[in-house]
């Protein structure tokens, strides 16, 4: 969990960086960016929006060797280990941002490098390192008064409403190669920042382990449970799923099947589902594991709890409340129809 809100920006230092493959040089500031009053709540907004907006999806620094070979790794390191070594630093991050700008595709543009500090994480305040590029420019006017005219002036600039570029690096969980977010605005060169500039991993934690096992889940339930049985077996398995990960602190695998699967010939088609698509979630060897709270409800907000019929009518099943559908859904056949139904049984229409 991220909370923003108290974070200080201690020092900035701004550069710009062209594209390698069309001959663009770049330009190093040679000293910080003087911040003042005026600019700093500015640059926040502008810097943080996008990490209040998206969903939390961690990354950590990685390499194929060994992790010290992992150059933004080894400047964060150094920028934690010192924070006035910041500028000199940043001049490296974006010299090295640079040697991966050989696509024509990349943009050129300005990068930005800074120190936060009072940044809470997980409940734990640590400082920080912000690195954010703008790419794009958008048109803008200003208007000047000449004589007895108002003349428009066209400009272009950075929009701050939209950040182009960006990554948070926490001093936080080193070990495991820092944890970091980060956002990309322009899908056309997602390699670029994420493998070339990053080169991160996701960080698998409690919350990224949750995450991918619902999702494992709904995979077995669309794959396997649908076909087997029908839509509304299906939503009910995912159902029971998510109500188990919502009231146990710990998975347990074994137990969890015998608690939500429903047909008990269902449970050797999960293994070996698992078998086949289990490294395609991640979680091919994952049994067990601290369950967090706030993968399963961003998971409940995204699973379709929804029979949709080929006759345009929908029924909508209760997550809170399973055994309801349990109780009080049926599926028939209607031979005099040759058509398949739902019998839904109630005391009273609820008023909308």
């Amino acid at each position: 969990m991220l909370n923003l809100y108290n974070t200080h920006i201690e020092t900035l230092s701004i550069h710009r960086v062209g594209n390698k493959s069309r001959n663009e040089s770049q330009f190093l500031s040679g000293q910080p960016f003087n911040l003042t009053d005026e600019i700093v709540p500015l640059m926040k907004e502008y810097f943080f929006r996008p990490f209040r907006e998206k969903e939390e999806n961690y990354f950590q620094f990685a390499h194929e060797v060994d992790l010290d070979y992992n150059e933004m790794f080894q400047f964060a390191s150094e920028v934690f280990a010192n924070p006035s070594s910041l500028h000199d630093v940043s001049k490296k991050i974006t010299n090295h941002l640079f040697e991966q700008s050989n696509h024509p595709h990349i943009k050129n543009g300005e990068v930005y490098v800074t120190y936060l500090s009072n940044v809470n994480i997980d409940n734990n305040v640590v400082d920080a390192i912000g690195v954010f590029k703008s790419e794009v420019q958008t048109d803008f006017l200003q208007f000047e008064e000449k004589g007895t005219t108002l003349e428009m002036i066209l400009q272009q600039g950075i929009n701050l409403s939209k950040l182009d570029k960006g990554c948070l690096i926490f001093n936080y969980k080193k070990e495991e190669g820092y944890k970091i977010l980060s956002v990309d605005s322009n899908r056309y060169d997602a390699r670029y920042w994420l493998e070339h500039f990053l080169s991160v991993d996701a960080f698998q934690d409690d919350n990224f382990i949750t995450k991918k096992y619902l999702k494992f889940c709904q995979g077995f339930a669309k794959d396997v449970v649908f076909p087997a049985e029908d839509k509304k077996q299906e939503v009910m398995f995912m159902n029971r799923s998510v109500n188990y990960f919502a009231k146990n602190d710990q998975f347990e695998e074994s137990n969890f099947l015998n608690e939500v699967m429903d047909n008990p010939d269902l449970i050797p088609e999960f293994r070996s589902y698992k078998v086949d698509k289990g490294e395609k979630y991640s979680i091919e060897d994952v049994t067990t594991f601290p369950i967090a709270n706030s993968a399963v409800s961003d998971a409940r907000k995204s699973i379709k709890n929804v029979i949709n019929l080929d006759t345009h009518i929908q029924i909508k099943m209760d997550f809170i409340n399973p055994e309801s559908a349990e109780k009080f859904v049926e599926k028939g056949w209607d031979e005099e129809k040759q058509m398949y139904y739902y019998l839904v049984y109630f005391n009273k229409e609820q008023k909308s």
